[in-house]
């Protein structure tokens, strides 16, 4: 008997995208009990979101062993959070060079929509902003960044007093982030009626004229990606001594498993053989370095964030001050270590950041039909980047196996 094959929930939301825009098209207006069922999903992800983000990220730093907090450990935390800061900067700097937003004002198309961005803001208190007086009032609130900024600190704390092992607390919080994820797969279920009323209800209000932006958004995300992978490949030729075709050759495989499945957990089995096979980095290095990337490096999912948060801004017509842009940086980079690893994410994740800069919540919809292929973009980024992490660190240790990478490398001048 032939088995049917399931058809996968990010396909299904695709197709009901599709249904939204010719439904939205053909009516050419917006209903109130639909545009009504869009907000109500909106609301079911924001109501786990400061939960959800607390919990991911506690469990994440307070994870960590005390052998991968030694030196190792330390090397490659600070790598993943360089380049991690570098991919955010880089998804800025891209939208207002590409500019996939101008040209498009939402706001005058809807002025019921409130949009409190744009207000200027000194870089004292810019920084002021990242650290709450009070948690409990950070939540309360949904300042995010205060809340990430004290999930770090707590887990840190955690990680010290869990080292000798798993403390009660911390089984106790794994167990709660099971049960938070579990309600945000629940909701995810009803993604494909969310995502149909919310992109019905928004081409029916502004018409077909909101597709070419996001055309020139996802261009601006593949043009980001491919630059910013590629002096990525190059910061690591040069520094490992290695050729740049032998680390295009060697991450093919990975790299194409990273699209076909967007996802980085499932990924990490082939991107673990191939670091060691094909890519010169000794198993004891990528068995610390690789699964902490899958938990703390999201190269891609905050170039993601970065690059939708600026263009959202552009389509209301809002401008940032330089600090504004540094703490949409800082925002992206933090909130890349709650990425939720459900179907679907990416509205997890634009749900956690757009609503910080002031911008409308429903704006997201525009972004969740193309959210397959922005998964693919940032599953990439966030998979090679692990591997070129790795790759330096074990450079750096001297534990760099040149006669396993593929042939062409360079041969290092010392005998190090």
């Amino acid at each position: 008997m032939v088995k049917k094959k399931k058809i996968n929930m990010t396909a299904i939301i695709m197709i009901s995208m599709v249904i939204g825009v010719i439904f939205g098209l053909i009516t050419g207006k917006s209903y109130p009990l639909i545009e009504t069922i869009g907000q109500v999903f909106l609301r079911l992800i924001q109501m786990s979101i400061i939960l959800l983000v607390t919990g991911q990220i506690i469990e994440a730093v307070g994870g960590i062993k005390a052998s991968e907090a030694g030196k190792i450990g330390i090397k490659t935390i600070i790598i993943f959070f360089v380049s991690t800061l570098l991919a955010a900067i880089f998804g800025v700097f891209m939208t207002l060079v590409m500019k996939p937003g101008v040209g498009l004002d939402l706001a005058a198309a809807d002025p019921a929509v409130k949009v409190t961005a744009g207000q200027a803001t000194s870089l004292t208190d810019t920084i002021l902003g990242f650290f709450p007086s009070n948690i409990m009032a950070a939540m309360s609130n949904g300042v995010i960044v205060q809340v990430i900024v004290f999930a770090i600190m707590f887990g840190l704390a955690l990680s010290y007093i869990n080292r000798n092992g798993e403390t009660k607390l911390f089984g106790l919080i794994r167990e709660f982030n099971k049960v938070i994820m579990r309600i945000i797969a629940m909701i995810m279920q009803i993604a494909p009626i969310g995502v149909f009323a919310l992109v019905a209800s928004s081409i029916g209000k502004f018409g077909v004229k909101v597709i070419i932006p996001l055309a020139k958004y996802l261009a601006t995300f593949g043009l980001g990606t491919l630059i910013f992978l590629t002096l990525w490949i190059t910061v690591v030729a040069l520094s490992v001594r290695v050729s740049f075709g032998g680390i295009v050759k060697g991450i093919s495989r990975m790299s194409a498993m990273a699209l076909a499945t967007t996802s980085s957990a499932i990924t990490l089995p082939i991107e673990m053989q191939d670091a060691e096979t094909k890519l010169g980095v000794s198993a004891d290095i990528s068995k610390i370095v690789l699964p902490l990337g899958v938990s703390l490096n999201s190269n891609g999912a905050a170039m993601h964030m970065a690059i939708t948060i600026v263009t959202i801004a552009q389509l209301y017509g809002v401008s940032y001050s330089f600090p504004q842009l540094m703490y949409i940086v800082v925002l992206a980079s933090f909130a890349s270590l709650a990425n939720a690893v459900v179907p679907g994410a990416g509205l997890v994740s634009l749900s956690i950041v757009v609503p910080q800069m002031g911008l409308p919540l429903e704006s997201i919809a525009l972004f969740a039909g193309v959210e397959w292929f922005v998964g693919m973009l940032r599953t990439i980024t966030n998979v090679d980047s692990d591997t070129f992490t790795a790759m330096l660190v074990a450079k750096s240790e001297g534990k760099f196996k040149y006669e396993h990478f593929e042939k062409g490398y360079i041969a290092p001048e010392s005998n190090d």
